[in-house]
């Protein structure tokens, strides 16, 4: 292994270029002098290698993880692959070497351990500097691992947008001009062969980032509390007939294509909308005795409960053209553990606020037959059918949803609890591979800060009814991986871009997952949980990093009709800090019921504990 970095010029030739780097422990300090007679466009391109990688594992916090993308998935985006270097692979994302701009990064790091057991090592930099946004990159070379910055950043073999179309390589380039020097600054960590040395290495840059990013939420909790309720009520409920509207265009004169109102007439039963946002609105209703917005959440949740799927399940989604239906799944008819899991976990809540038998009912139907299903390994499965019952899928960690739910409701059943360990026990293999992956329906097998979240809420759950420290570093481990799409440092924003006009703090903020390339809130699903986890592991940290996070989300909750082009109370669901979906800075013009739902629910959990 050398920790001493080599520097290439790339695109001028390097020999009207002197450099010299000298050491100070992990950092390395790259001077490069430009003496040619007339001005280049160049980039610098400072690499490190750790030989004998012949199962490379590698690691950019939010964007890639090990070979990032399971072969078979059924959505395109970045993979590695050994020995892949032909366009033809290359236009399948596919690629045994890959370089991107570091604000696709929640840190800018990247990480890998060149096979099991191995030591590992790990380049960082700063997201911008005097020749503007850095790039990261890394590459299996002879036999080699590599790990590179590149200044100003390029990306390569081609750009990813979002969806299955690749974009050409984006390169960007400085001017040099003569006599210009410049100096530029990488760190490097040695790391052990434990994956999860990672989580030291980001929590010290995090350290050392937030002076310079600091938080400015725009209202207090208790105001994006009443912000975020009546955005849920006035604009996402409707009584007719009990539903939450998934999407609410800001622009209330827009129509789609078929000439109708662009707001999506649907509600899945969990995850982005239903039953968990119904069970903020009912404890914000029980805190602040908001009649209306009482009725509001048990008239959602008594309309999920009506009916069942014929396997004894909730349904996954609901549309108002057809009614109850399957989760978004290529399987057909399937419907998806996270969603589902998720939901009966919330229904088990509500039904503590609210008696009503119906409600324990279908909670209890949902985890009978989710036991009854359950493989003798202990995995619960991650897709069923919707009539026959049938297990579709049992790949994934999506399947831990249901753990919370079951040890929420062991009360009622003695065999949850035990499902809920053996289950524990068998999604813990995904925790310690640092794999976590498929809890979202819309990417499929996909890493995502979501399967985070969900292993956080599970492994807590297991704690709190134990006191078993088996889960309580299950439950730290799966928070650091969570933590590894949370964004450590503010991301720069063209002024006159929306999020640069309203100075956007990006600190706190979480990338969606390796194919959704923007920042989301749902991290504040999990605020209970990290909140507990800090006290229970004696480890401020994790309270830091969950009120960054409610920090964060204050921002951009509207204060007022017109306020950023919204109506007061509304909520995106996407911030475009990268060139994914959306040109940079822009803002999605959509409130989403799950994005108000959970910034209602972290500001309770936050003021339940006088966090707020």
């Amino acid at each position: 292994m050398s920790t001493t970095p080599s520097v290439a010029i790339l695109d001028a030739d390097a020999a009207d270029f002197d450099v010299a780097v000298t050491v100070d422990g992990d950092m390395h300090r790259v001077t490069v002098r430009f003496r040619g007679a007339a001005p280049v466009e160049a980039a610098v391109r400072v690499t490190v290698r750790i030989d004998d990688a012949s199962d490379p594992w590698w690691l950019i916090p939010g964007l890639f993880y090990g070979e990032n993308r399971p072969v078979a998935n059924d959505r395109l985006y970045p993979r590695f692959e050994a020995h892949a270097d032909t366009p033809a692979q290359h236009a399948a994302f596919v690629s045994d070497e890959w370089h991107f701009r570091s604000d696709r990064a929640a840190t800018p790091a990247v990480f890998v351990w060149p096979s099991a057991g191995a030591a590992g090592l790990a380049l960082s930099v700063d997201a911008a500097t005097g020749l503007g946004l850095t790039g990261l990159g890394f590459a299996l070379r002879e036999g080699g691992a590599e790990l590179s910055a590149t200044f100003p950043a390029r990306e390569f073999p081609v750009t990813y947008y979002g969806d299955g179309e690749p974009r050409a390589a984006e390169v960007l380039r400085h001017r040099f001009e003569p006599g210009d020097a410049v100096e530029l600054s990488v760190r490097v960590h040695v790391l052990g062969p434990d994956r999860h040395d990672y989580a030291p290495v980001l929590r010290a840059l995090h350290a050392a980032s937030a002076p310079s990013a600091p938080l400015r939420p725009w209202v207090d909790v208790p105001t994006a509390a009443a912000l975020s309720a009546e955005g849920l009520l006035r604009w996402h409920y409707d009584p007719d007939p009990g539903v939450l509207l998934e999407t609410v265009g800001f622009d209330r004169e827009v129509s789609g294509r078929d000439g109708k109102s662009v707001d999506r007439q649907a509600m899945h039963v969990g995850w982005v909308s239903g039953i968990p946002w119904a069970y903020a609105m009912l404890r914000h209703a029980e805190r602040t005795d908001a009649a209306a917005l009482r009725d509001a959440a048990l008239d959602v949740i008594d309309f999920c409960t009506a009916e069942l799927s014929p396997s004894g399940t909730l349904w996954g989604v609901w549309y108002r053209d057809k009614g109850w239906t399957q989760s978004w799944t290529t399987h057909r008819r399937g419907l998806h553990s996270r969603t589902l899991g998720e939901a009966t976990q919330f229904l088990v809540r509500a039904s503590a606020l609210a008696d009503r038998e119906r409600w324990r009912e279908v909670a209890r139907s949902n985890l009978d037959v989710v036991v009854a299903r359950q493989r003798d390994d202990g995995n619960l499965g991650s897709i069923h059918h919707a009539e026959t019952g049938e297990v579709l899928s049992w790949s994934g960690s999506a399947g831990l949803a249901w753990v919370g739910a079951l040890v929420e409701a062991a009360a009622w059943d003695e065999r949850y609890l035990d499902a809920a360990e053996r289950a524990g026990r068998y999604y813990a293999r995904f925790v310690l591979d640092e794999y976590l992956h498929g809890a979202p329906e819309d990417v499929d097998l996909a890493v995502t800060s979501e399967d985070g979240y969900v292993a956080v809420m599970a492994y807590m759950a297991l704690h709190r009814a134990t006191g078993d420290d088996e889960w309580l570093d299950l439950a730290r481990r799966a928070a650091d991986f969570a933590l590894t799409f949370r964004y450590t440092y503010d991301v720069e924003f063209a002024p006159s871009t929306m999020l640069g006009i309203y100075d956007f703090g990006t600190r706190g903020a979480d990338q969606a997952s390796a194919s959704n390339q923007h920042l989301h809130a749902y991290g504040l699903v999990c605020t209970r949980e990290l909140l507990e986890l800090a006290d229970a592991a004696g480890d401020p940290h994790y309270r830091e990093r969950a009120l960054e996070t409610l920090a964060c989300f204050r921002q951009f909750v509207a204060r007022f009709d017109g306020d950023f082009n919204a109506y007061r109370g509304m909520v995106t669901e996407r911030y475009y800090q990268t060139e994914c979906f959306q040109p940079k800075g822009m803002l999605l013009t959509l409130s989403h019921a799950w994005s108000a739902g959970v910034l209602l629910l972290g500001c309770e959990d936050a003021l339940a504990v006088g966090a707020g």
